[in-house]
Formats: structure tokens, C-alpha cells, sequence
């Protein structure tokens, strides 16, 4: 770091040659490398390779995001009559990811179990407006079946506002594998959320029956993604909150991403009531790992969460908790491969 703090970094790997790497700023996943239909390890999470990049390039690749992850619109909150500003990091108007704070810090990090590491940190009360001392844990766990599972604990010492996701970005087909407007996406959604110019939500749902973000059956990314559809061209694409059908806080599948490139395919599952797809349409060619350019939809995210911008949407799931309460939540993304032909 410019400080002189060291980064560490983490490898799982299973029995089949798989693995993830783990930093410790940001408590990043670097990447996540499986085998395709023919066997070959593909790294298909988008990243850099030096500190340096990840400090000065990144769009979140990889990292943790809290304690309230997406946006919260006006960069303000409410909590019990007590009015908190936040810092205004999107537009000079819009507290975008907890103005950073997760995903830039340097976390302390032990090795759990052979397939496991815990990433630890201590926020400070008053950091980027919000209140408490939060003291938040993530376990990530890699296992011989290639599923990633991303274990979320926090617990502020003040009533507060929790929200933590993982932003990685995923081209199925490796981080070089161009655009991932081929790949088919399936969401286990009826509802998404519509936005503002400021992709602030509007307040209510949207039936995603015939409109462009109908994924409840495969999908190919590209076939709609430039409709002229309001939401679509607010947002340069996808980049919409969508509630998980029948939610009700246990793991349950939320959505599913394949390639018919490589054969790999995503299955991603979670205790959290919504998942945030986009098609990363801000992407704007900054260079990444083996100096490929990141271009627009060159990767794309499943950031599962709460709802964006919930502290002003009462209608929405809550996330706020009591001091001494704890946010607790589980993420699973899980890889296969179509078998090659015989």
C-alpha cells in the first residue's frame, strides 16, 4: 500500500485443480479459476495484478462491499429522529457502496480450515457518516464441488444500517473472454425495482412480465439489453435490483448464468431477499489482469443484497438492526461445466 502496508494474498485450491485468490485489501476474491467443458482452468473473475491497479482503476472487481452496499440516494439517512449525511461519492449526490470503505480497506485475515479463510475489520463509528463501531467477518470457503460460499457476520455497538455483498465480476468464458452479452441468465425474480436518472429507486416493483428483464426462463444478456425500454436506458443496460421469488431468509436459489463458449456455468444461491444484476455498462477498458482491457460488458455481476437506498423505503425488506444485533447472511456461487462430447 502507499503506507507501506503489506497485501496478502490467499489460494484455495481443490483436489481438481481449482481455486480462488483471496486479497487482503478489500477482502477481494482476485480470482475464481474452474475447469470448462474440456477440463482447462479458466479464471473467470475479472481483477488486476498489482495494488497499485486495484487502488487506481477498480470499479469494485471482486471486492467487499459495506456496511451498505448499492446506493442510498441523497447521501442521507434517518435513524430515530437523528439525521446522518453520508458521503456523497456518486455524482456529488449519491452515497454509491458505503462511500468504498469496505472494499478499499485492508483486512487481517487466518487461515480457517483447509479450504477456508476468515477476513476480519473494524469500522470505525462516524466513517463515511454512518453511526457505530461495526465489527464485520467474512468467511469464504472453497470446496472440491467449486462452489464458493461467502459467509457475511456484522454487528454494530449503535442502531445502524447493514448491507454487505461481494462485487465480483464474472465472464464465464475467462477474464479475456470478450464481451458476455453470448452468456444466457436466468433469475428467480417476478419483481424488479425501477430507478431513477440517478438509479435511485422509485419506490414499488415492476412486473417483469413482457419487458426486458423477464429472466425466469434463460435468457441470452444481449438479446434485450438495448431495448428502448426507460429502465434499460437510464442505466446504459442492466443494472436493476431484483426480488428473489419467495424469499424467507434461508438459501435458495437466486440466479443462474451459463456460457456456451466454454461449457461453465454459475449457479448463485442466498439467504439475502434480492440480487443486483449488471451487465457492466460502465466498464470503460481500463486494463486488467495480463493488461486486458476491462471494455463495456466485458463482465457482469449478481451482487446479492438487501434493496437499494432501503433506509428511505420502509416498504422495503429492513436491514436496519439494534446495536449488539447481528447482520448475518450466506452467498453461494457455484460452478460446473458441461461434459465435452465423447
Amino acid at each position: 500500500m502507499p503506507d507501506g502496508t503489506e497485501i496478502f494474498q490467499y489460494t484455495v485450491t481443490n483436489r481438481h485443480g481449482a481455486f480462488v485468490r483471496l486479497l487482503t485489501l478489500g477482502a477481494t476474491v482476485r480470482s475464481i479459476a474452474v475447469p470448462d467443458r474440456a477440463g482447462m482452468i479458466r479464471d473467470v473473475a475479472l481483477g488486476f495484478d498489482t495494488v497499485e491497479d486495484y487502488l487506481g482503476k477498480s470499479d469494485y472487481q471482486g471486492a467487499a462491499v459495506g456496511p451498505f452496499c448499492n446506493r442510498i440516494g441523497g447521501a442521507e439517512m434517518e435513524i430515530d429522529g437523528v439525521s446522518y449525511p453520508l458521503t456523497a461519492n456518486e455524482k456529488d449526490i449519491t452515497c454509491l457502496h458505503a462511500g468504498g470503505e469496505f472494499s478499499f480497506c485492508v483486512w487481517k485475515a487466518i487461515v480457517t480450515d483447509a479450504d477456508s479463510v476468515e477476513f476480519t475489520y473494524e469500522s470505525p463509528d462516524g466513517k463515511n457518516g454512518f453511526p457505530g463501531n461495526v465489527t464485520a467477518r467474512i468467511v469464504y470457503r472453497f470446496d472440491d464441488k467449486c462452489r464458493l460460499s461467502i459467509r457475511y457476520d456484522a454487528v454494530s455497538d449503535k442502531k445502524t444500517y447493514l448491507n454487505l455483498t461481494n462485487h465480483s465480476y464474472f465472464n464465464l468464458n475467462g477474464f479475456d473472454g470478450g464481451p458476455i452479452t453470448g452468456h444466457t441468465l436466468q433469475i428467480e425474480s417476478d419483481l424488479m425495482t425501477p430507478v431513477d436518472e440517478n438509479s435511485i429507486p422509485l419506490g414499488g416493483e415492476r412486473d417483469v412480465t413482457d419487458t426486458p428483464f423477464d429472466f425466469r426462463r434463460p435468457a441470452v444478456i444481449g438479446d434485450r439489453i438495448s431495448s428502448p425500454d426507460e429502465q434499460l436506458l437510464r442505466t446504459g443496460g442492466y443494472d436493476h435490483n431484483f426480488r428473489i421469488r419467495g424469499w424467507d431468509g434461508s438459501l435458495r436459489a437466486a440466479a443462474r448464468a451459463f456460457a456456451p463458449e466454454s461449457g461453465i456455468a454459475l449457479e448463485v444461491s442466498t439467504t439475502l431477499p434480492a440480487v443486483q444484476f449488471y451487465a457492466g455498462n460502465y466498464l470503460s477498458g481500463a486494463a486488467g489482469k495480463n493488461g486486458v482491457p476491462m471494455e463495456k460488458r466485458t463482465g457482469f455481476c449478481l451482487e446479492t443484497q438487501f434493496f437499494p437506498d432501503s433506509p428511505h423505503r420502509p416498504e422495503f425488506p429492513s436491514c436496519l438492526y439494534d446495536a449488539g444485533s447481528h447482520y448475518v447472511s450466506e452467498t453461494v456461487y457455484a460452478f460446473s461445466a458441461e461434459k465435452a462430447d465423447a
